[in-house]
């Protein structure tokens, strides 16, 4: 397969569905942003590397677009076990309330992510990004050699300089008014709070490298990908604005959560996978945020039964409801029409005609 080098070649437009694992993404989305002249992303994060294939193979019958697939990099093995303890006997009252047992914590911590290397190297896909940290050079060159695009999701100009040093082709930049989970490549509590927004974000990753960059972060209008595009970026990616779209694998409950006025604002949150994640303000998040440790990814199976059992029972109180900041402004429309809809108020933005 060869290798598109500049990242304009994979869409007609600078608008990329970010990835959503939990279910919001599939190739259904995917297809259909594709379909539309945006990229569209799967999340092959918490899937077997079996499912992780069958969505591809789903997609490529969809479309014949170029699509990316997105990874998460295992975590190190610094999880201090006491902590997630002490947090699963403070959730015991959860797991009764809601009918089930917790967890294991211990249920895995690599996410798979060498099989799925290994499927992506045999049978390449046109871009693959990655999560959490940063593949070593061996990794990325192997990529490069099989004709796929590689992007690197980072969070500050260190990030990005650590992924332009290891052969990435591009970066996801990643501001902190972002859904669900902060991709920072080192889980450091004592940062909790410090993230740079998207447009700061945006400047000083510029300044330091020569990569082409993907802007990420509550973006949910053509106006604020305008605003993106001028401060440096090559595209847009948006998660949030894609996730109430009709294709969109997210429950109903969730959904409705995220244009519900009920739910005024996010919060970054630990309570549910031990990594900060962006998410609605619910129940949940107020009485086990402040007690959350820094557990990625035990929390996430600890707390994986009782989100399902209040999500089999309607209840959002208790579920993981991933939103960025622009939350409220989300619109529900089919996801080839909300491409239409931004690259329309982008040109608008711009002075310019599609």
């Amino acid at each position: 397969m060869p290798a598109l080098t500049d990242l304009s070649s994979y869409s007609a437009y600078p608008i990329v569905q970010a990835p959503m694992a939990g279910g919001a993404s599939n190739p259904r989305l995917a297809a259909a942003v594709a379909g539309a002249g945006g990229l569209g992303f799967l999340a092959a994060g918490y899937k077997t590397s079996e499912a992780m294939y069958q969505e591809i193979r789903q997609l490529r019958d969809a479309t014949s677009q170029p699509f990316g697939v997105n990874l998460f990099m295992p975590q190190p093995g610094t999880v201090d076990p006491s902590a997630v303890e002490v947090y699963a006997e403070q959730l015991a009252g959860e797991a009764a309330w809601y009918g089930t047992a917790l967890g294991d914590p211990e249920a895995g911590s690599d996410d798979g992510y060498d099989a799925k290397v290994a499927i992506l190297l045999e049978d390449p896909v046109p871009m693959v990004s990655f999560t959490f940290g940063c593949p070593d050079r061996t990794v990325l060159d192997a990529f490069a050699k099989a004709g796929t695009y590689t992007v690197v999701t980072v969070t500050t100009p260190a990030e990005a300089l650590a992924a332009q040093w290891a052969g990435a082709d591009a970066l996801c930049v990643q501001g902190v008014e972002a859904g669900g989970h902060q991709g920072t490549h080192r889980d450091d509590p004592q940062l909790d709070g410090t993230g740079f927004g998207l447009l700061s974000l945006i400047t000083q990753v510029r300044e330091a490298v020569q990569l082409p960059m993907i802007a990420a972060g509550g973006l949910m209008r053509g106006e604020q990908v305008a605003a993106v595009l001028a401060a440096g970026a090559a595209a847009a990616a948006l998660g949030t604005a894609f996730l109430v779209c009709p294709e969109s694998g997210a429950s109903a409950l969730h959904k409705r959560a995220v244009t519900d006025p009920v739910y005024a604002r996010t919060e970054l949150t630990r309570a549910f996978t031990g990594r900060p994640a962006r998410g609605l303000l619910n129940r949940f998040v107020r009485e086990h945020g402040r007690y959350a440790p820094a557990g990625y990814p035990q929390v996430h199976h600890l707390t994986q039964p009782v989100r399902r059992a209040a999500a089999d029972l309607g209840d959002p109180q208790a579920m993981a409801l991933w939103a960025g900041q622009g939350h409220r402004l989300a619109r529900e429309l089919s996801a080839g029409a909300l491409v239409e809809t931004l690259v329309a108020e982008l040109h608008a933005a711009q002075g310019t005609h599609a």
